[in-house]
């Protein structure tokens, strides 16, 4: 059972990641996104990783997407549509993601993922001792990197958002 839930949410979490990035309608492509955030936290949730989940939930499908619903509806109209790229970034996307496609996949051949036995329950204060911690096992500086991260796709939102700049035209310059 847990096998077919996996596939159905993994299912979910490709076709709506696609449809997002596919979309020219920017709202669209926001909602798209916050499906697809929230089957990422139903596989988290699915692989008993229950904080991981609540954060998913709280922090990127509650806060980030929110955020970018807001500055579409504030900057920009919702029924406005992206302009299309032209062949050339399309090959050159289209490029750049199949390279980082095979290189994902020499990565998950290459190594080996030992299975755990035993179930280890982390606690809210251990997350939260290695998040902050400088040493060993510490995570700080990803945290710091994903926080540069999420800055800059808040900036990259408000600049899509905006779009570009519409001339005005003088009635009487002559």
């Amino acid at each position: 059972m847990e096998a077919v839930l996996f596939y159905i949410i993994s299912a979910i979490i490709l076709g709506t990641g696609m449809a997002a990035v596919a979309s020219r309608h920017m709202m669209r492509s926001v909602i798209f996104l916050l499906f697809a955030l929230l089957a990422l936290a139903g596989l988290y949730f699915l692989v008993d990783f229950n904080f991981l989940g609540a954060v998913q939930l709280t922090v990127y499908a509650g806060g980030i997407v929110v955020l970018i619903i807001f500055s579409v509806l504030l900057i920009h109209h919702i029924e406005s549509k992206l302009s299309e790229a032209s062949k050339s970034r399309k090959w050159m996307s289209a490029l750049l993601s199949l390279g980082g496609a095979i290189a994902f996949i020499y990565v998950i051949i290459q190594n080996v993922f030992p299975a755990y036995a035993e179930s280890t329950t982390t606690t809210t204060k251990t997350v939260g001792e290695k998040l902050l911690d400088y040493g060993e096992g510490g995570f700080i500086l990803p945290f710091e990197v994903i926080s540069i991260l999420l800055l800059a796709s808040m900036i990259g939102a408000i600049v899509i958002a905006k779009g570009e700049p519409k001339q005005t035209i003088k009635a009487n310059e002559e």
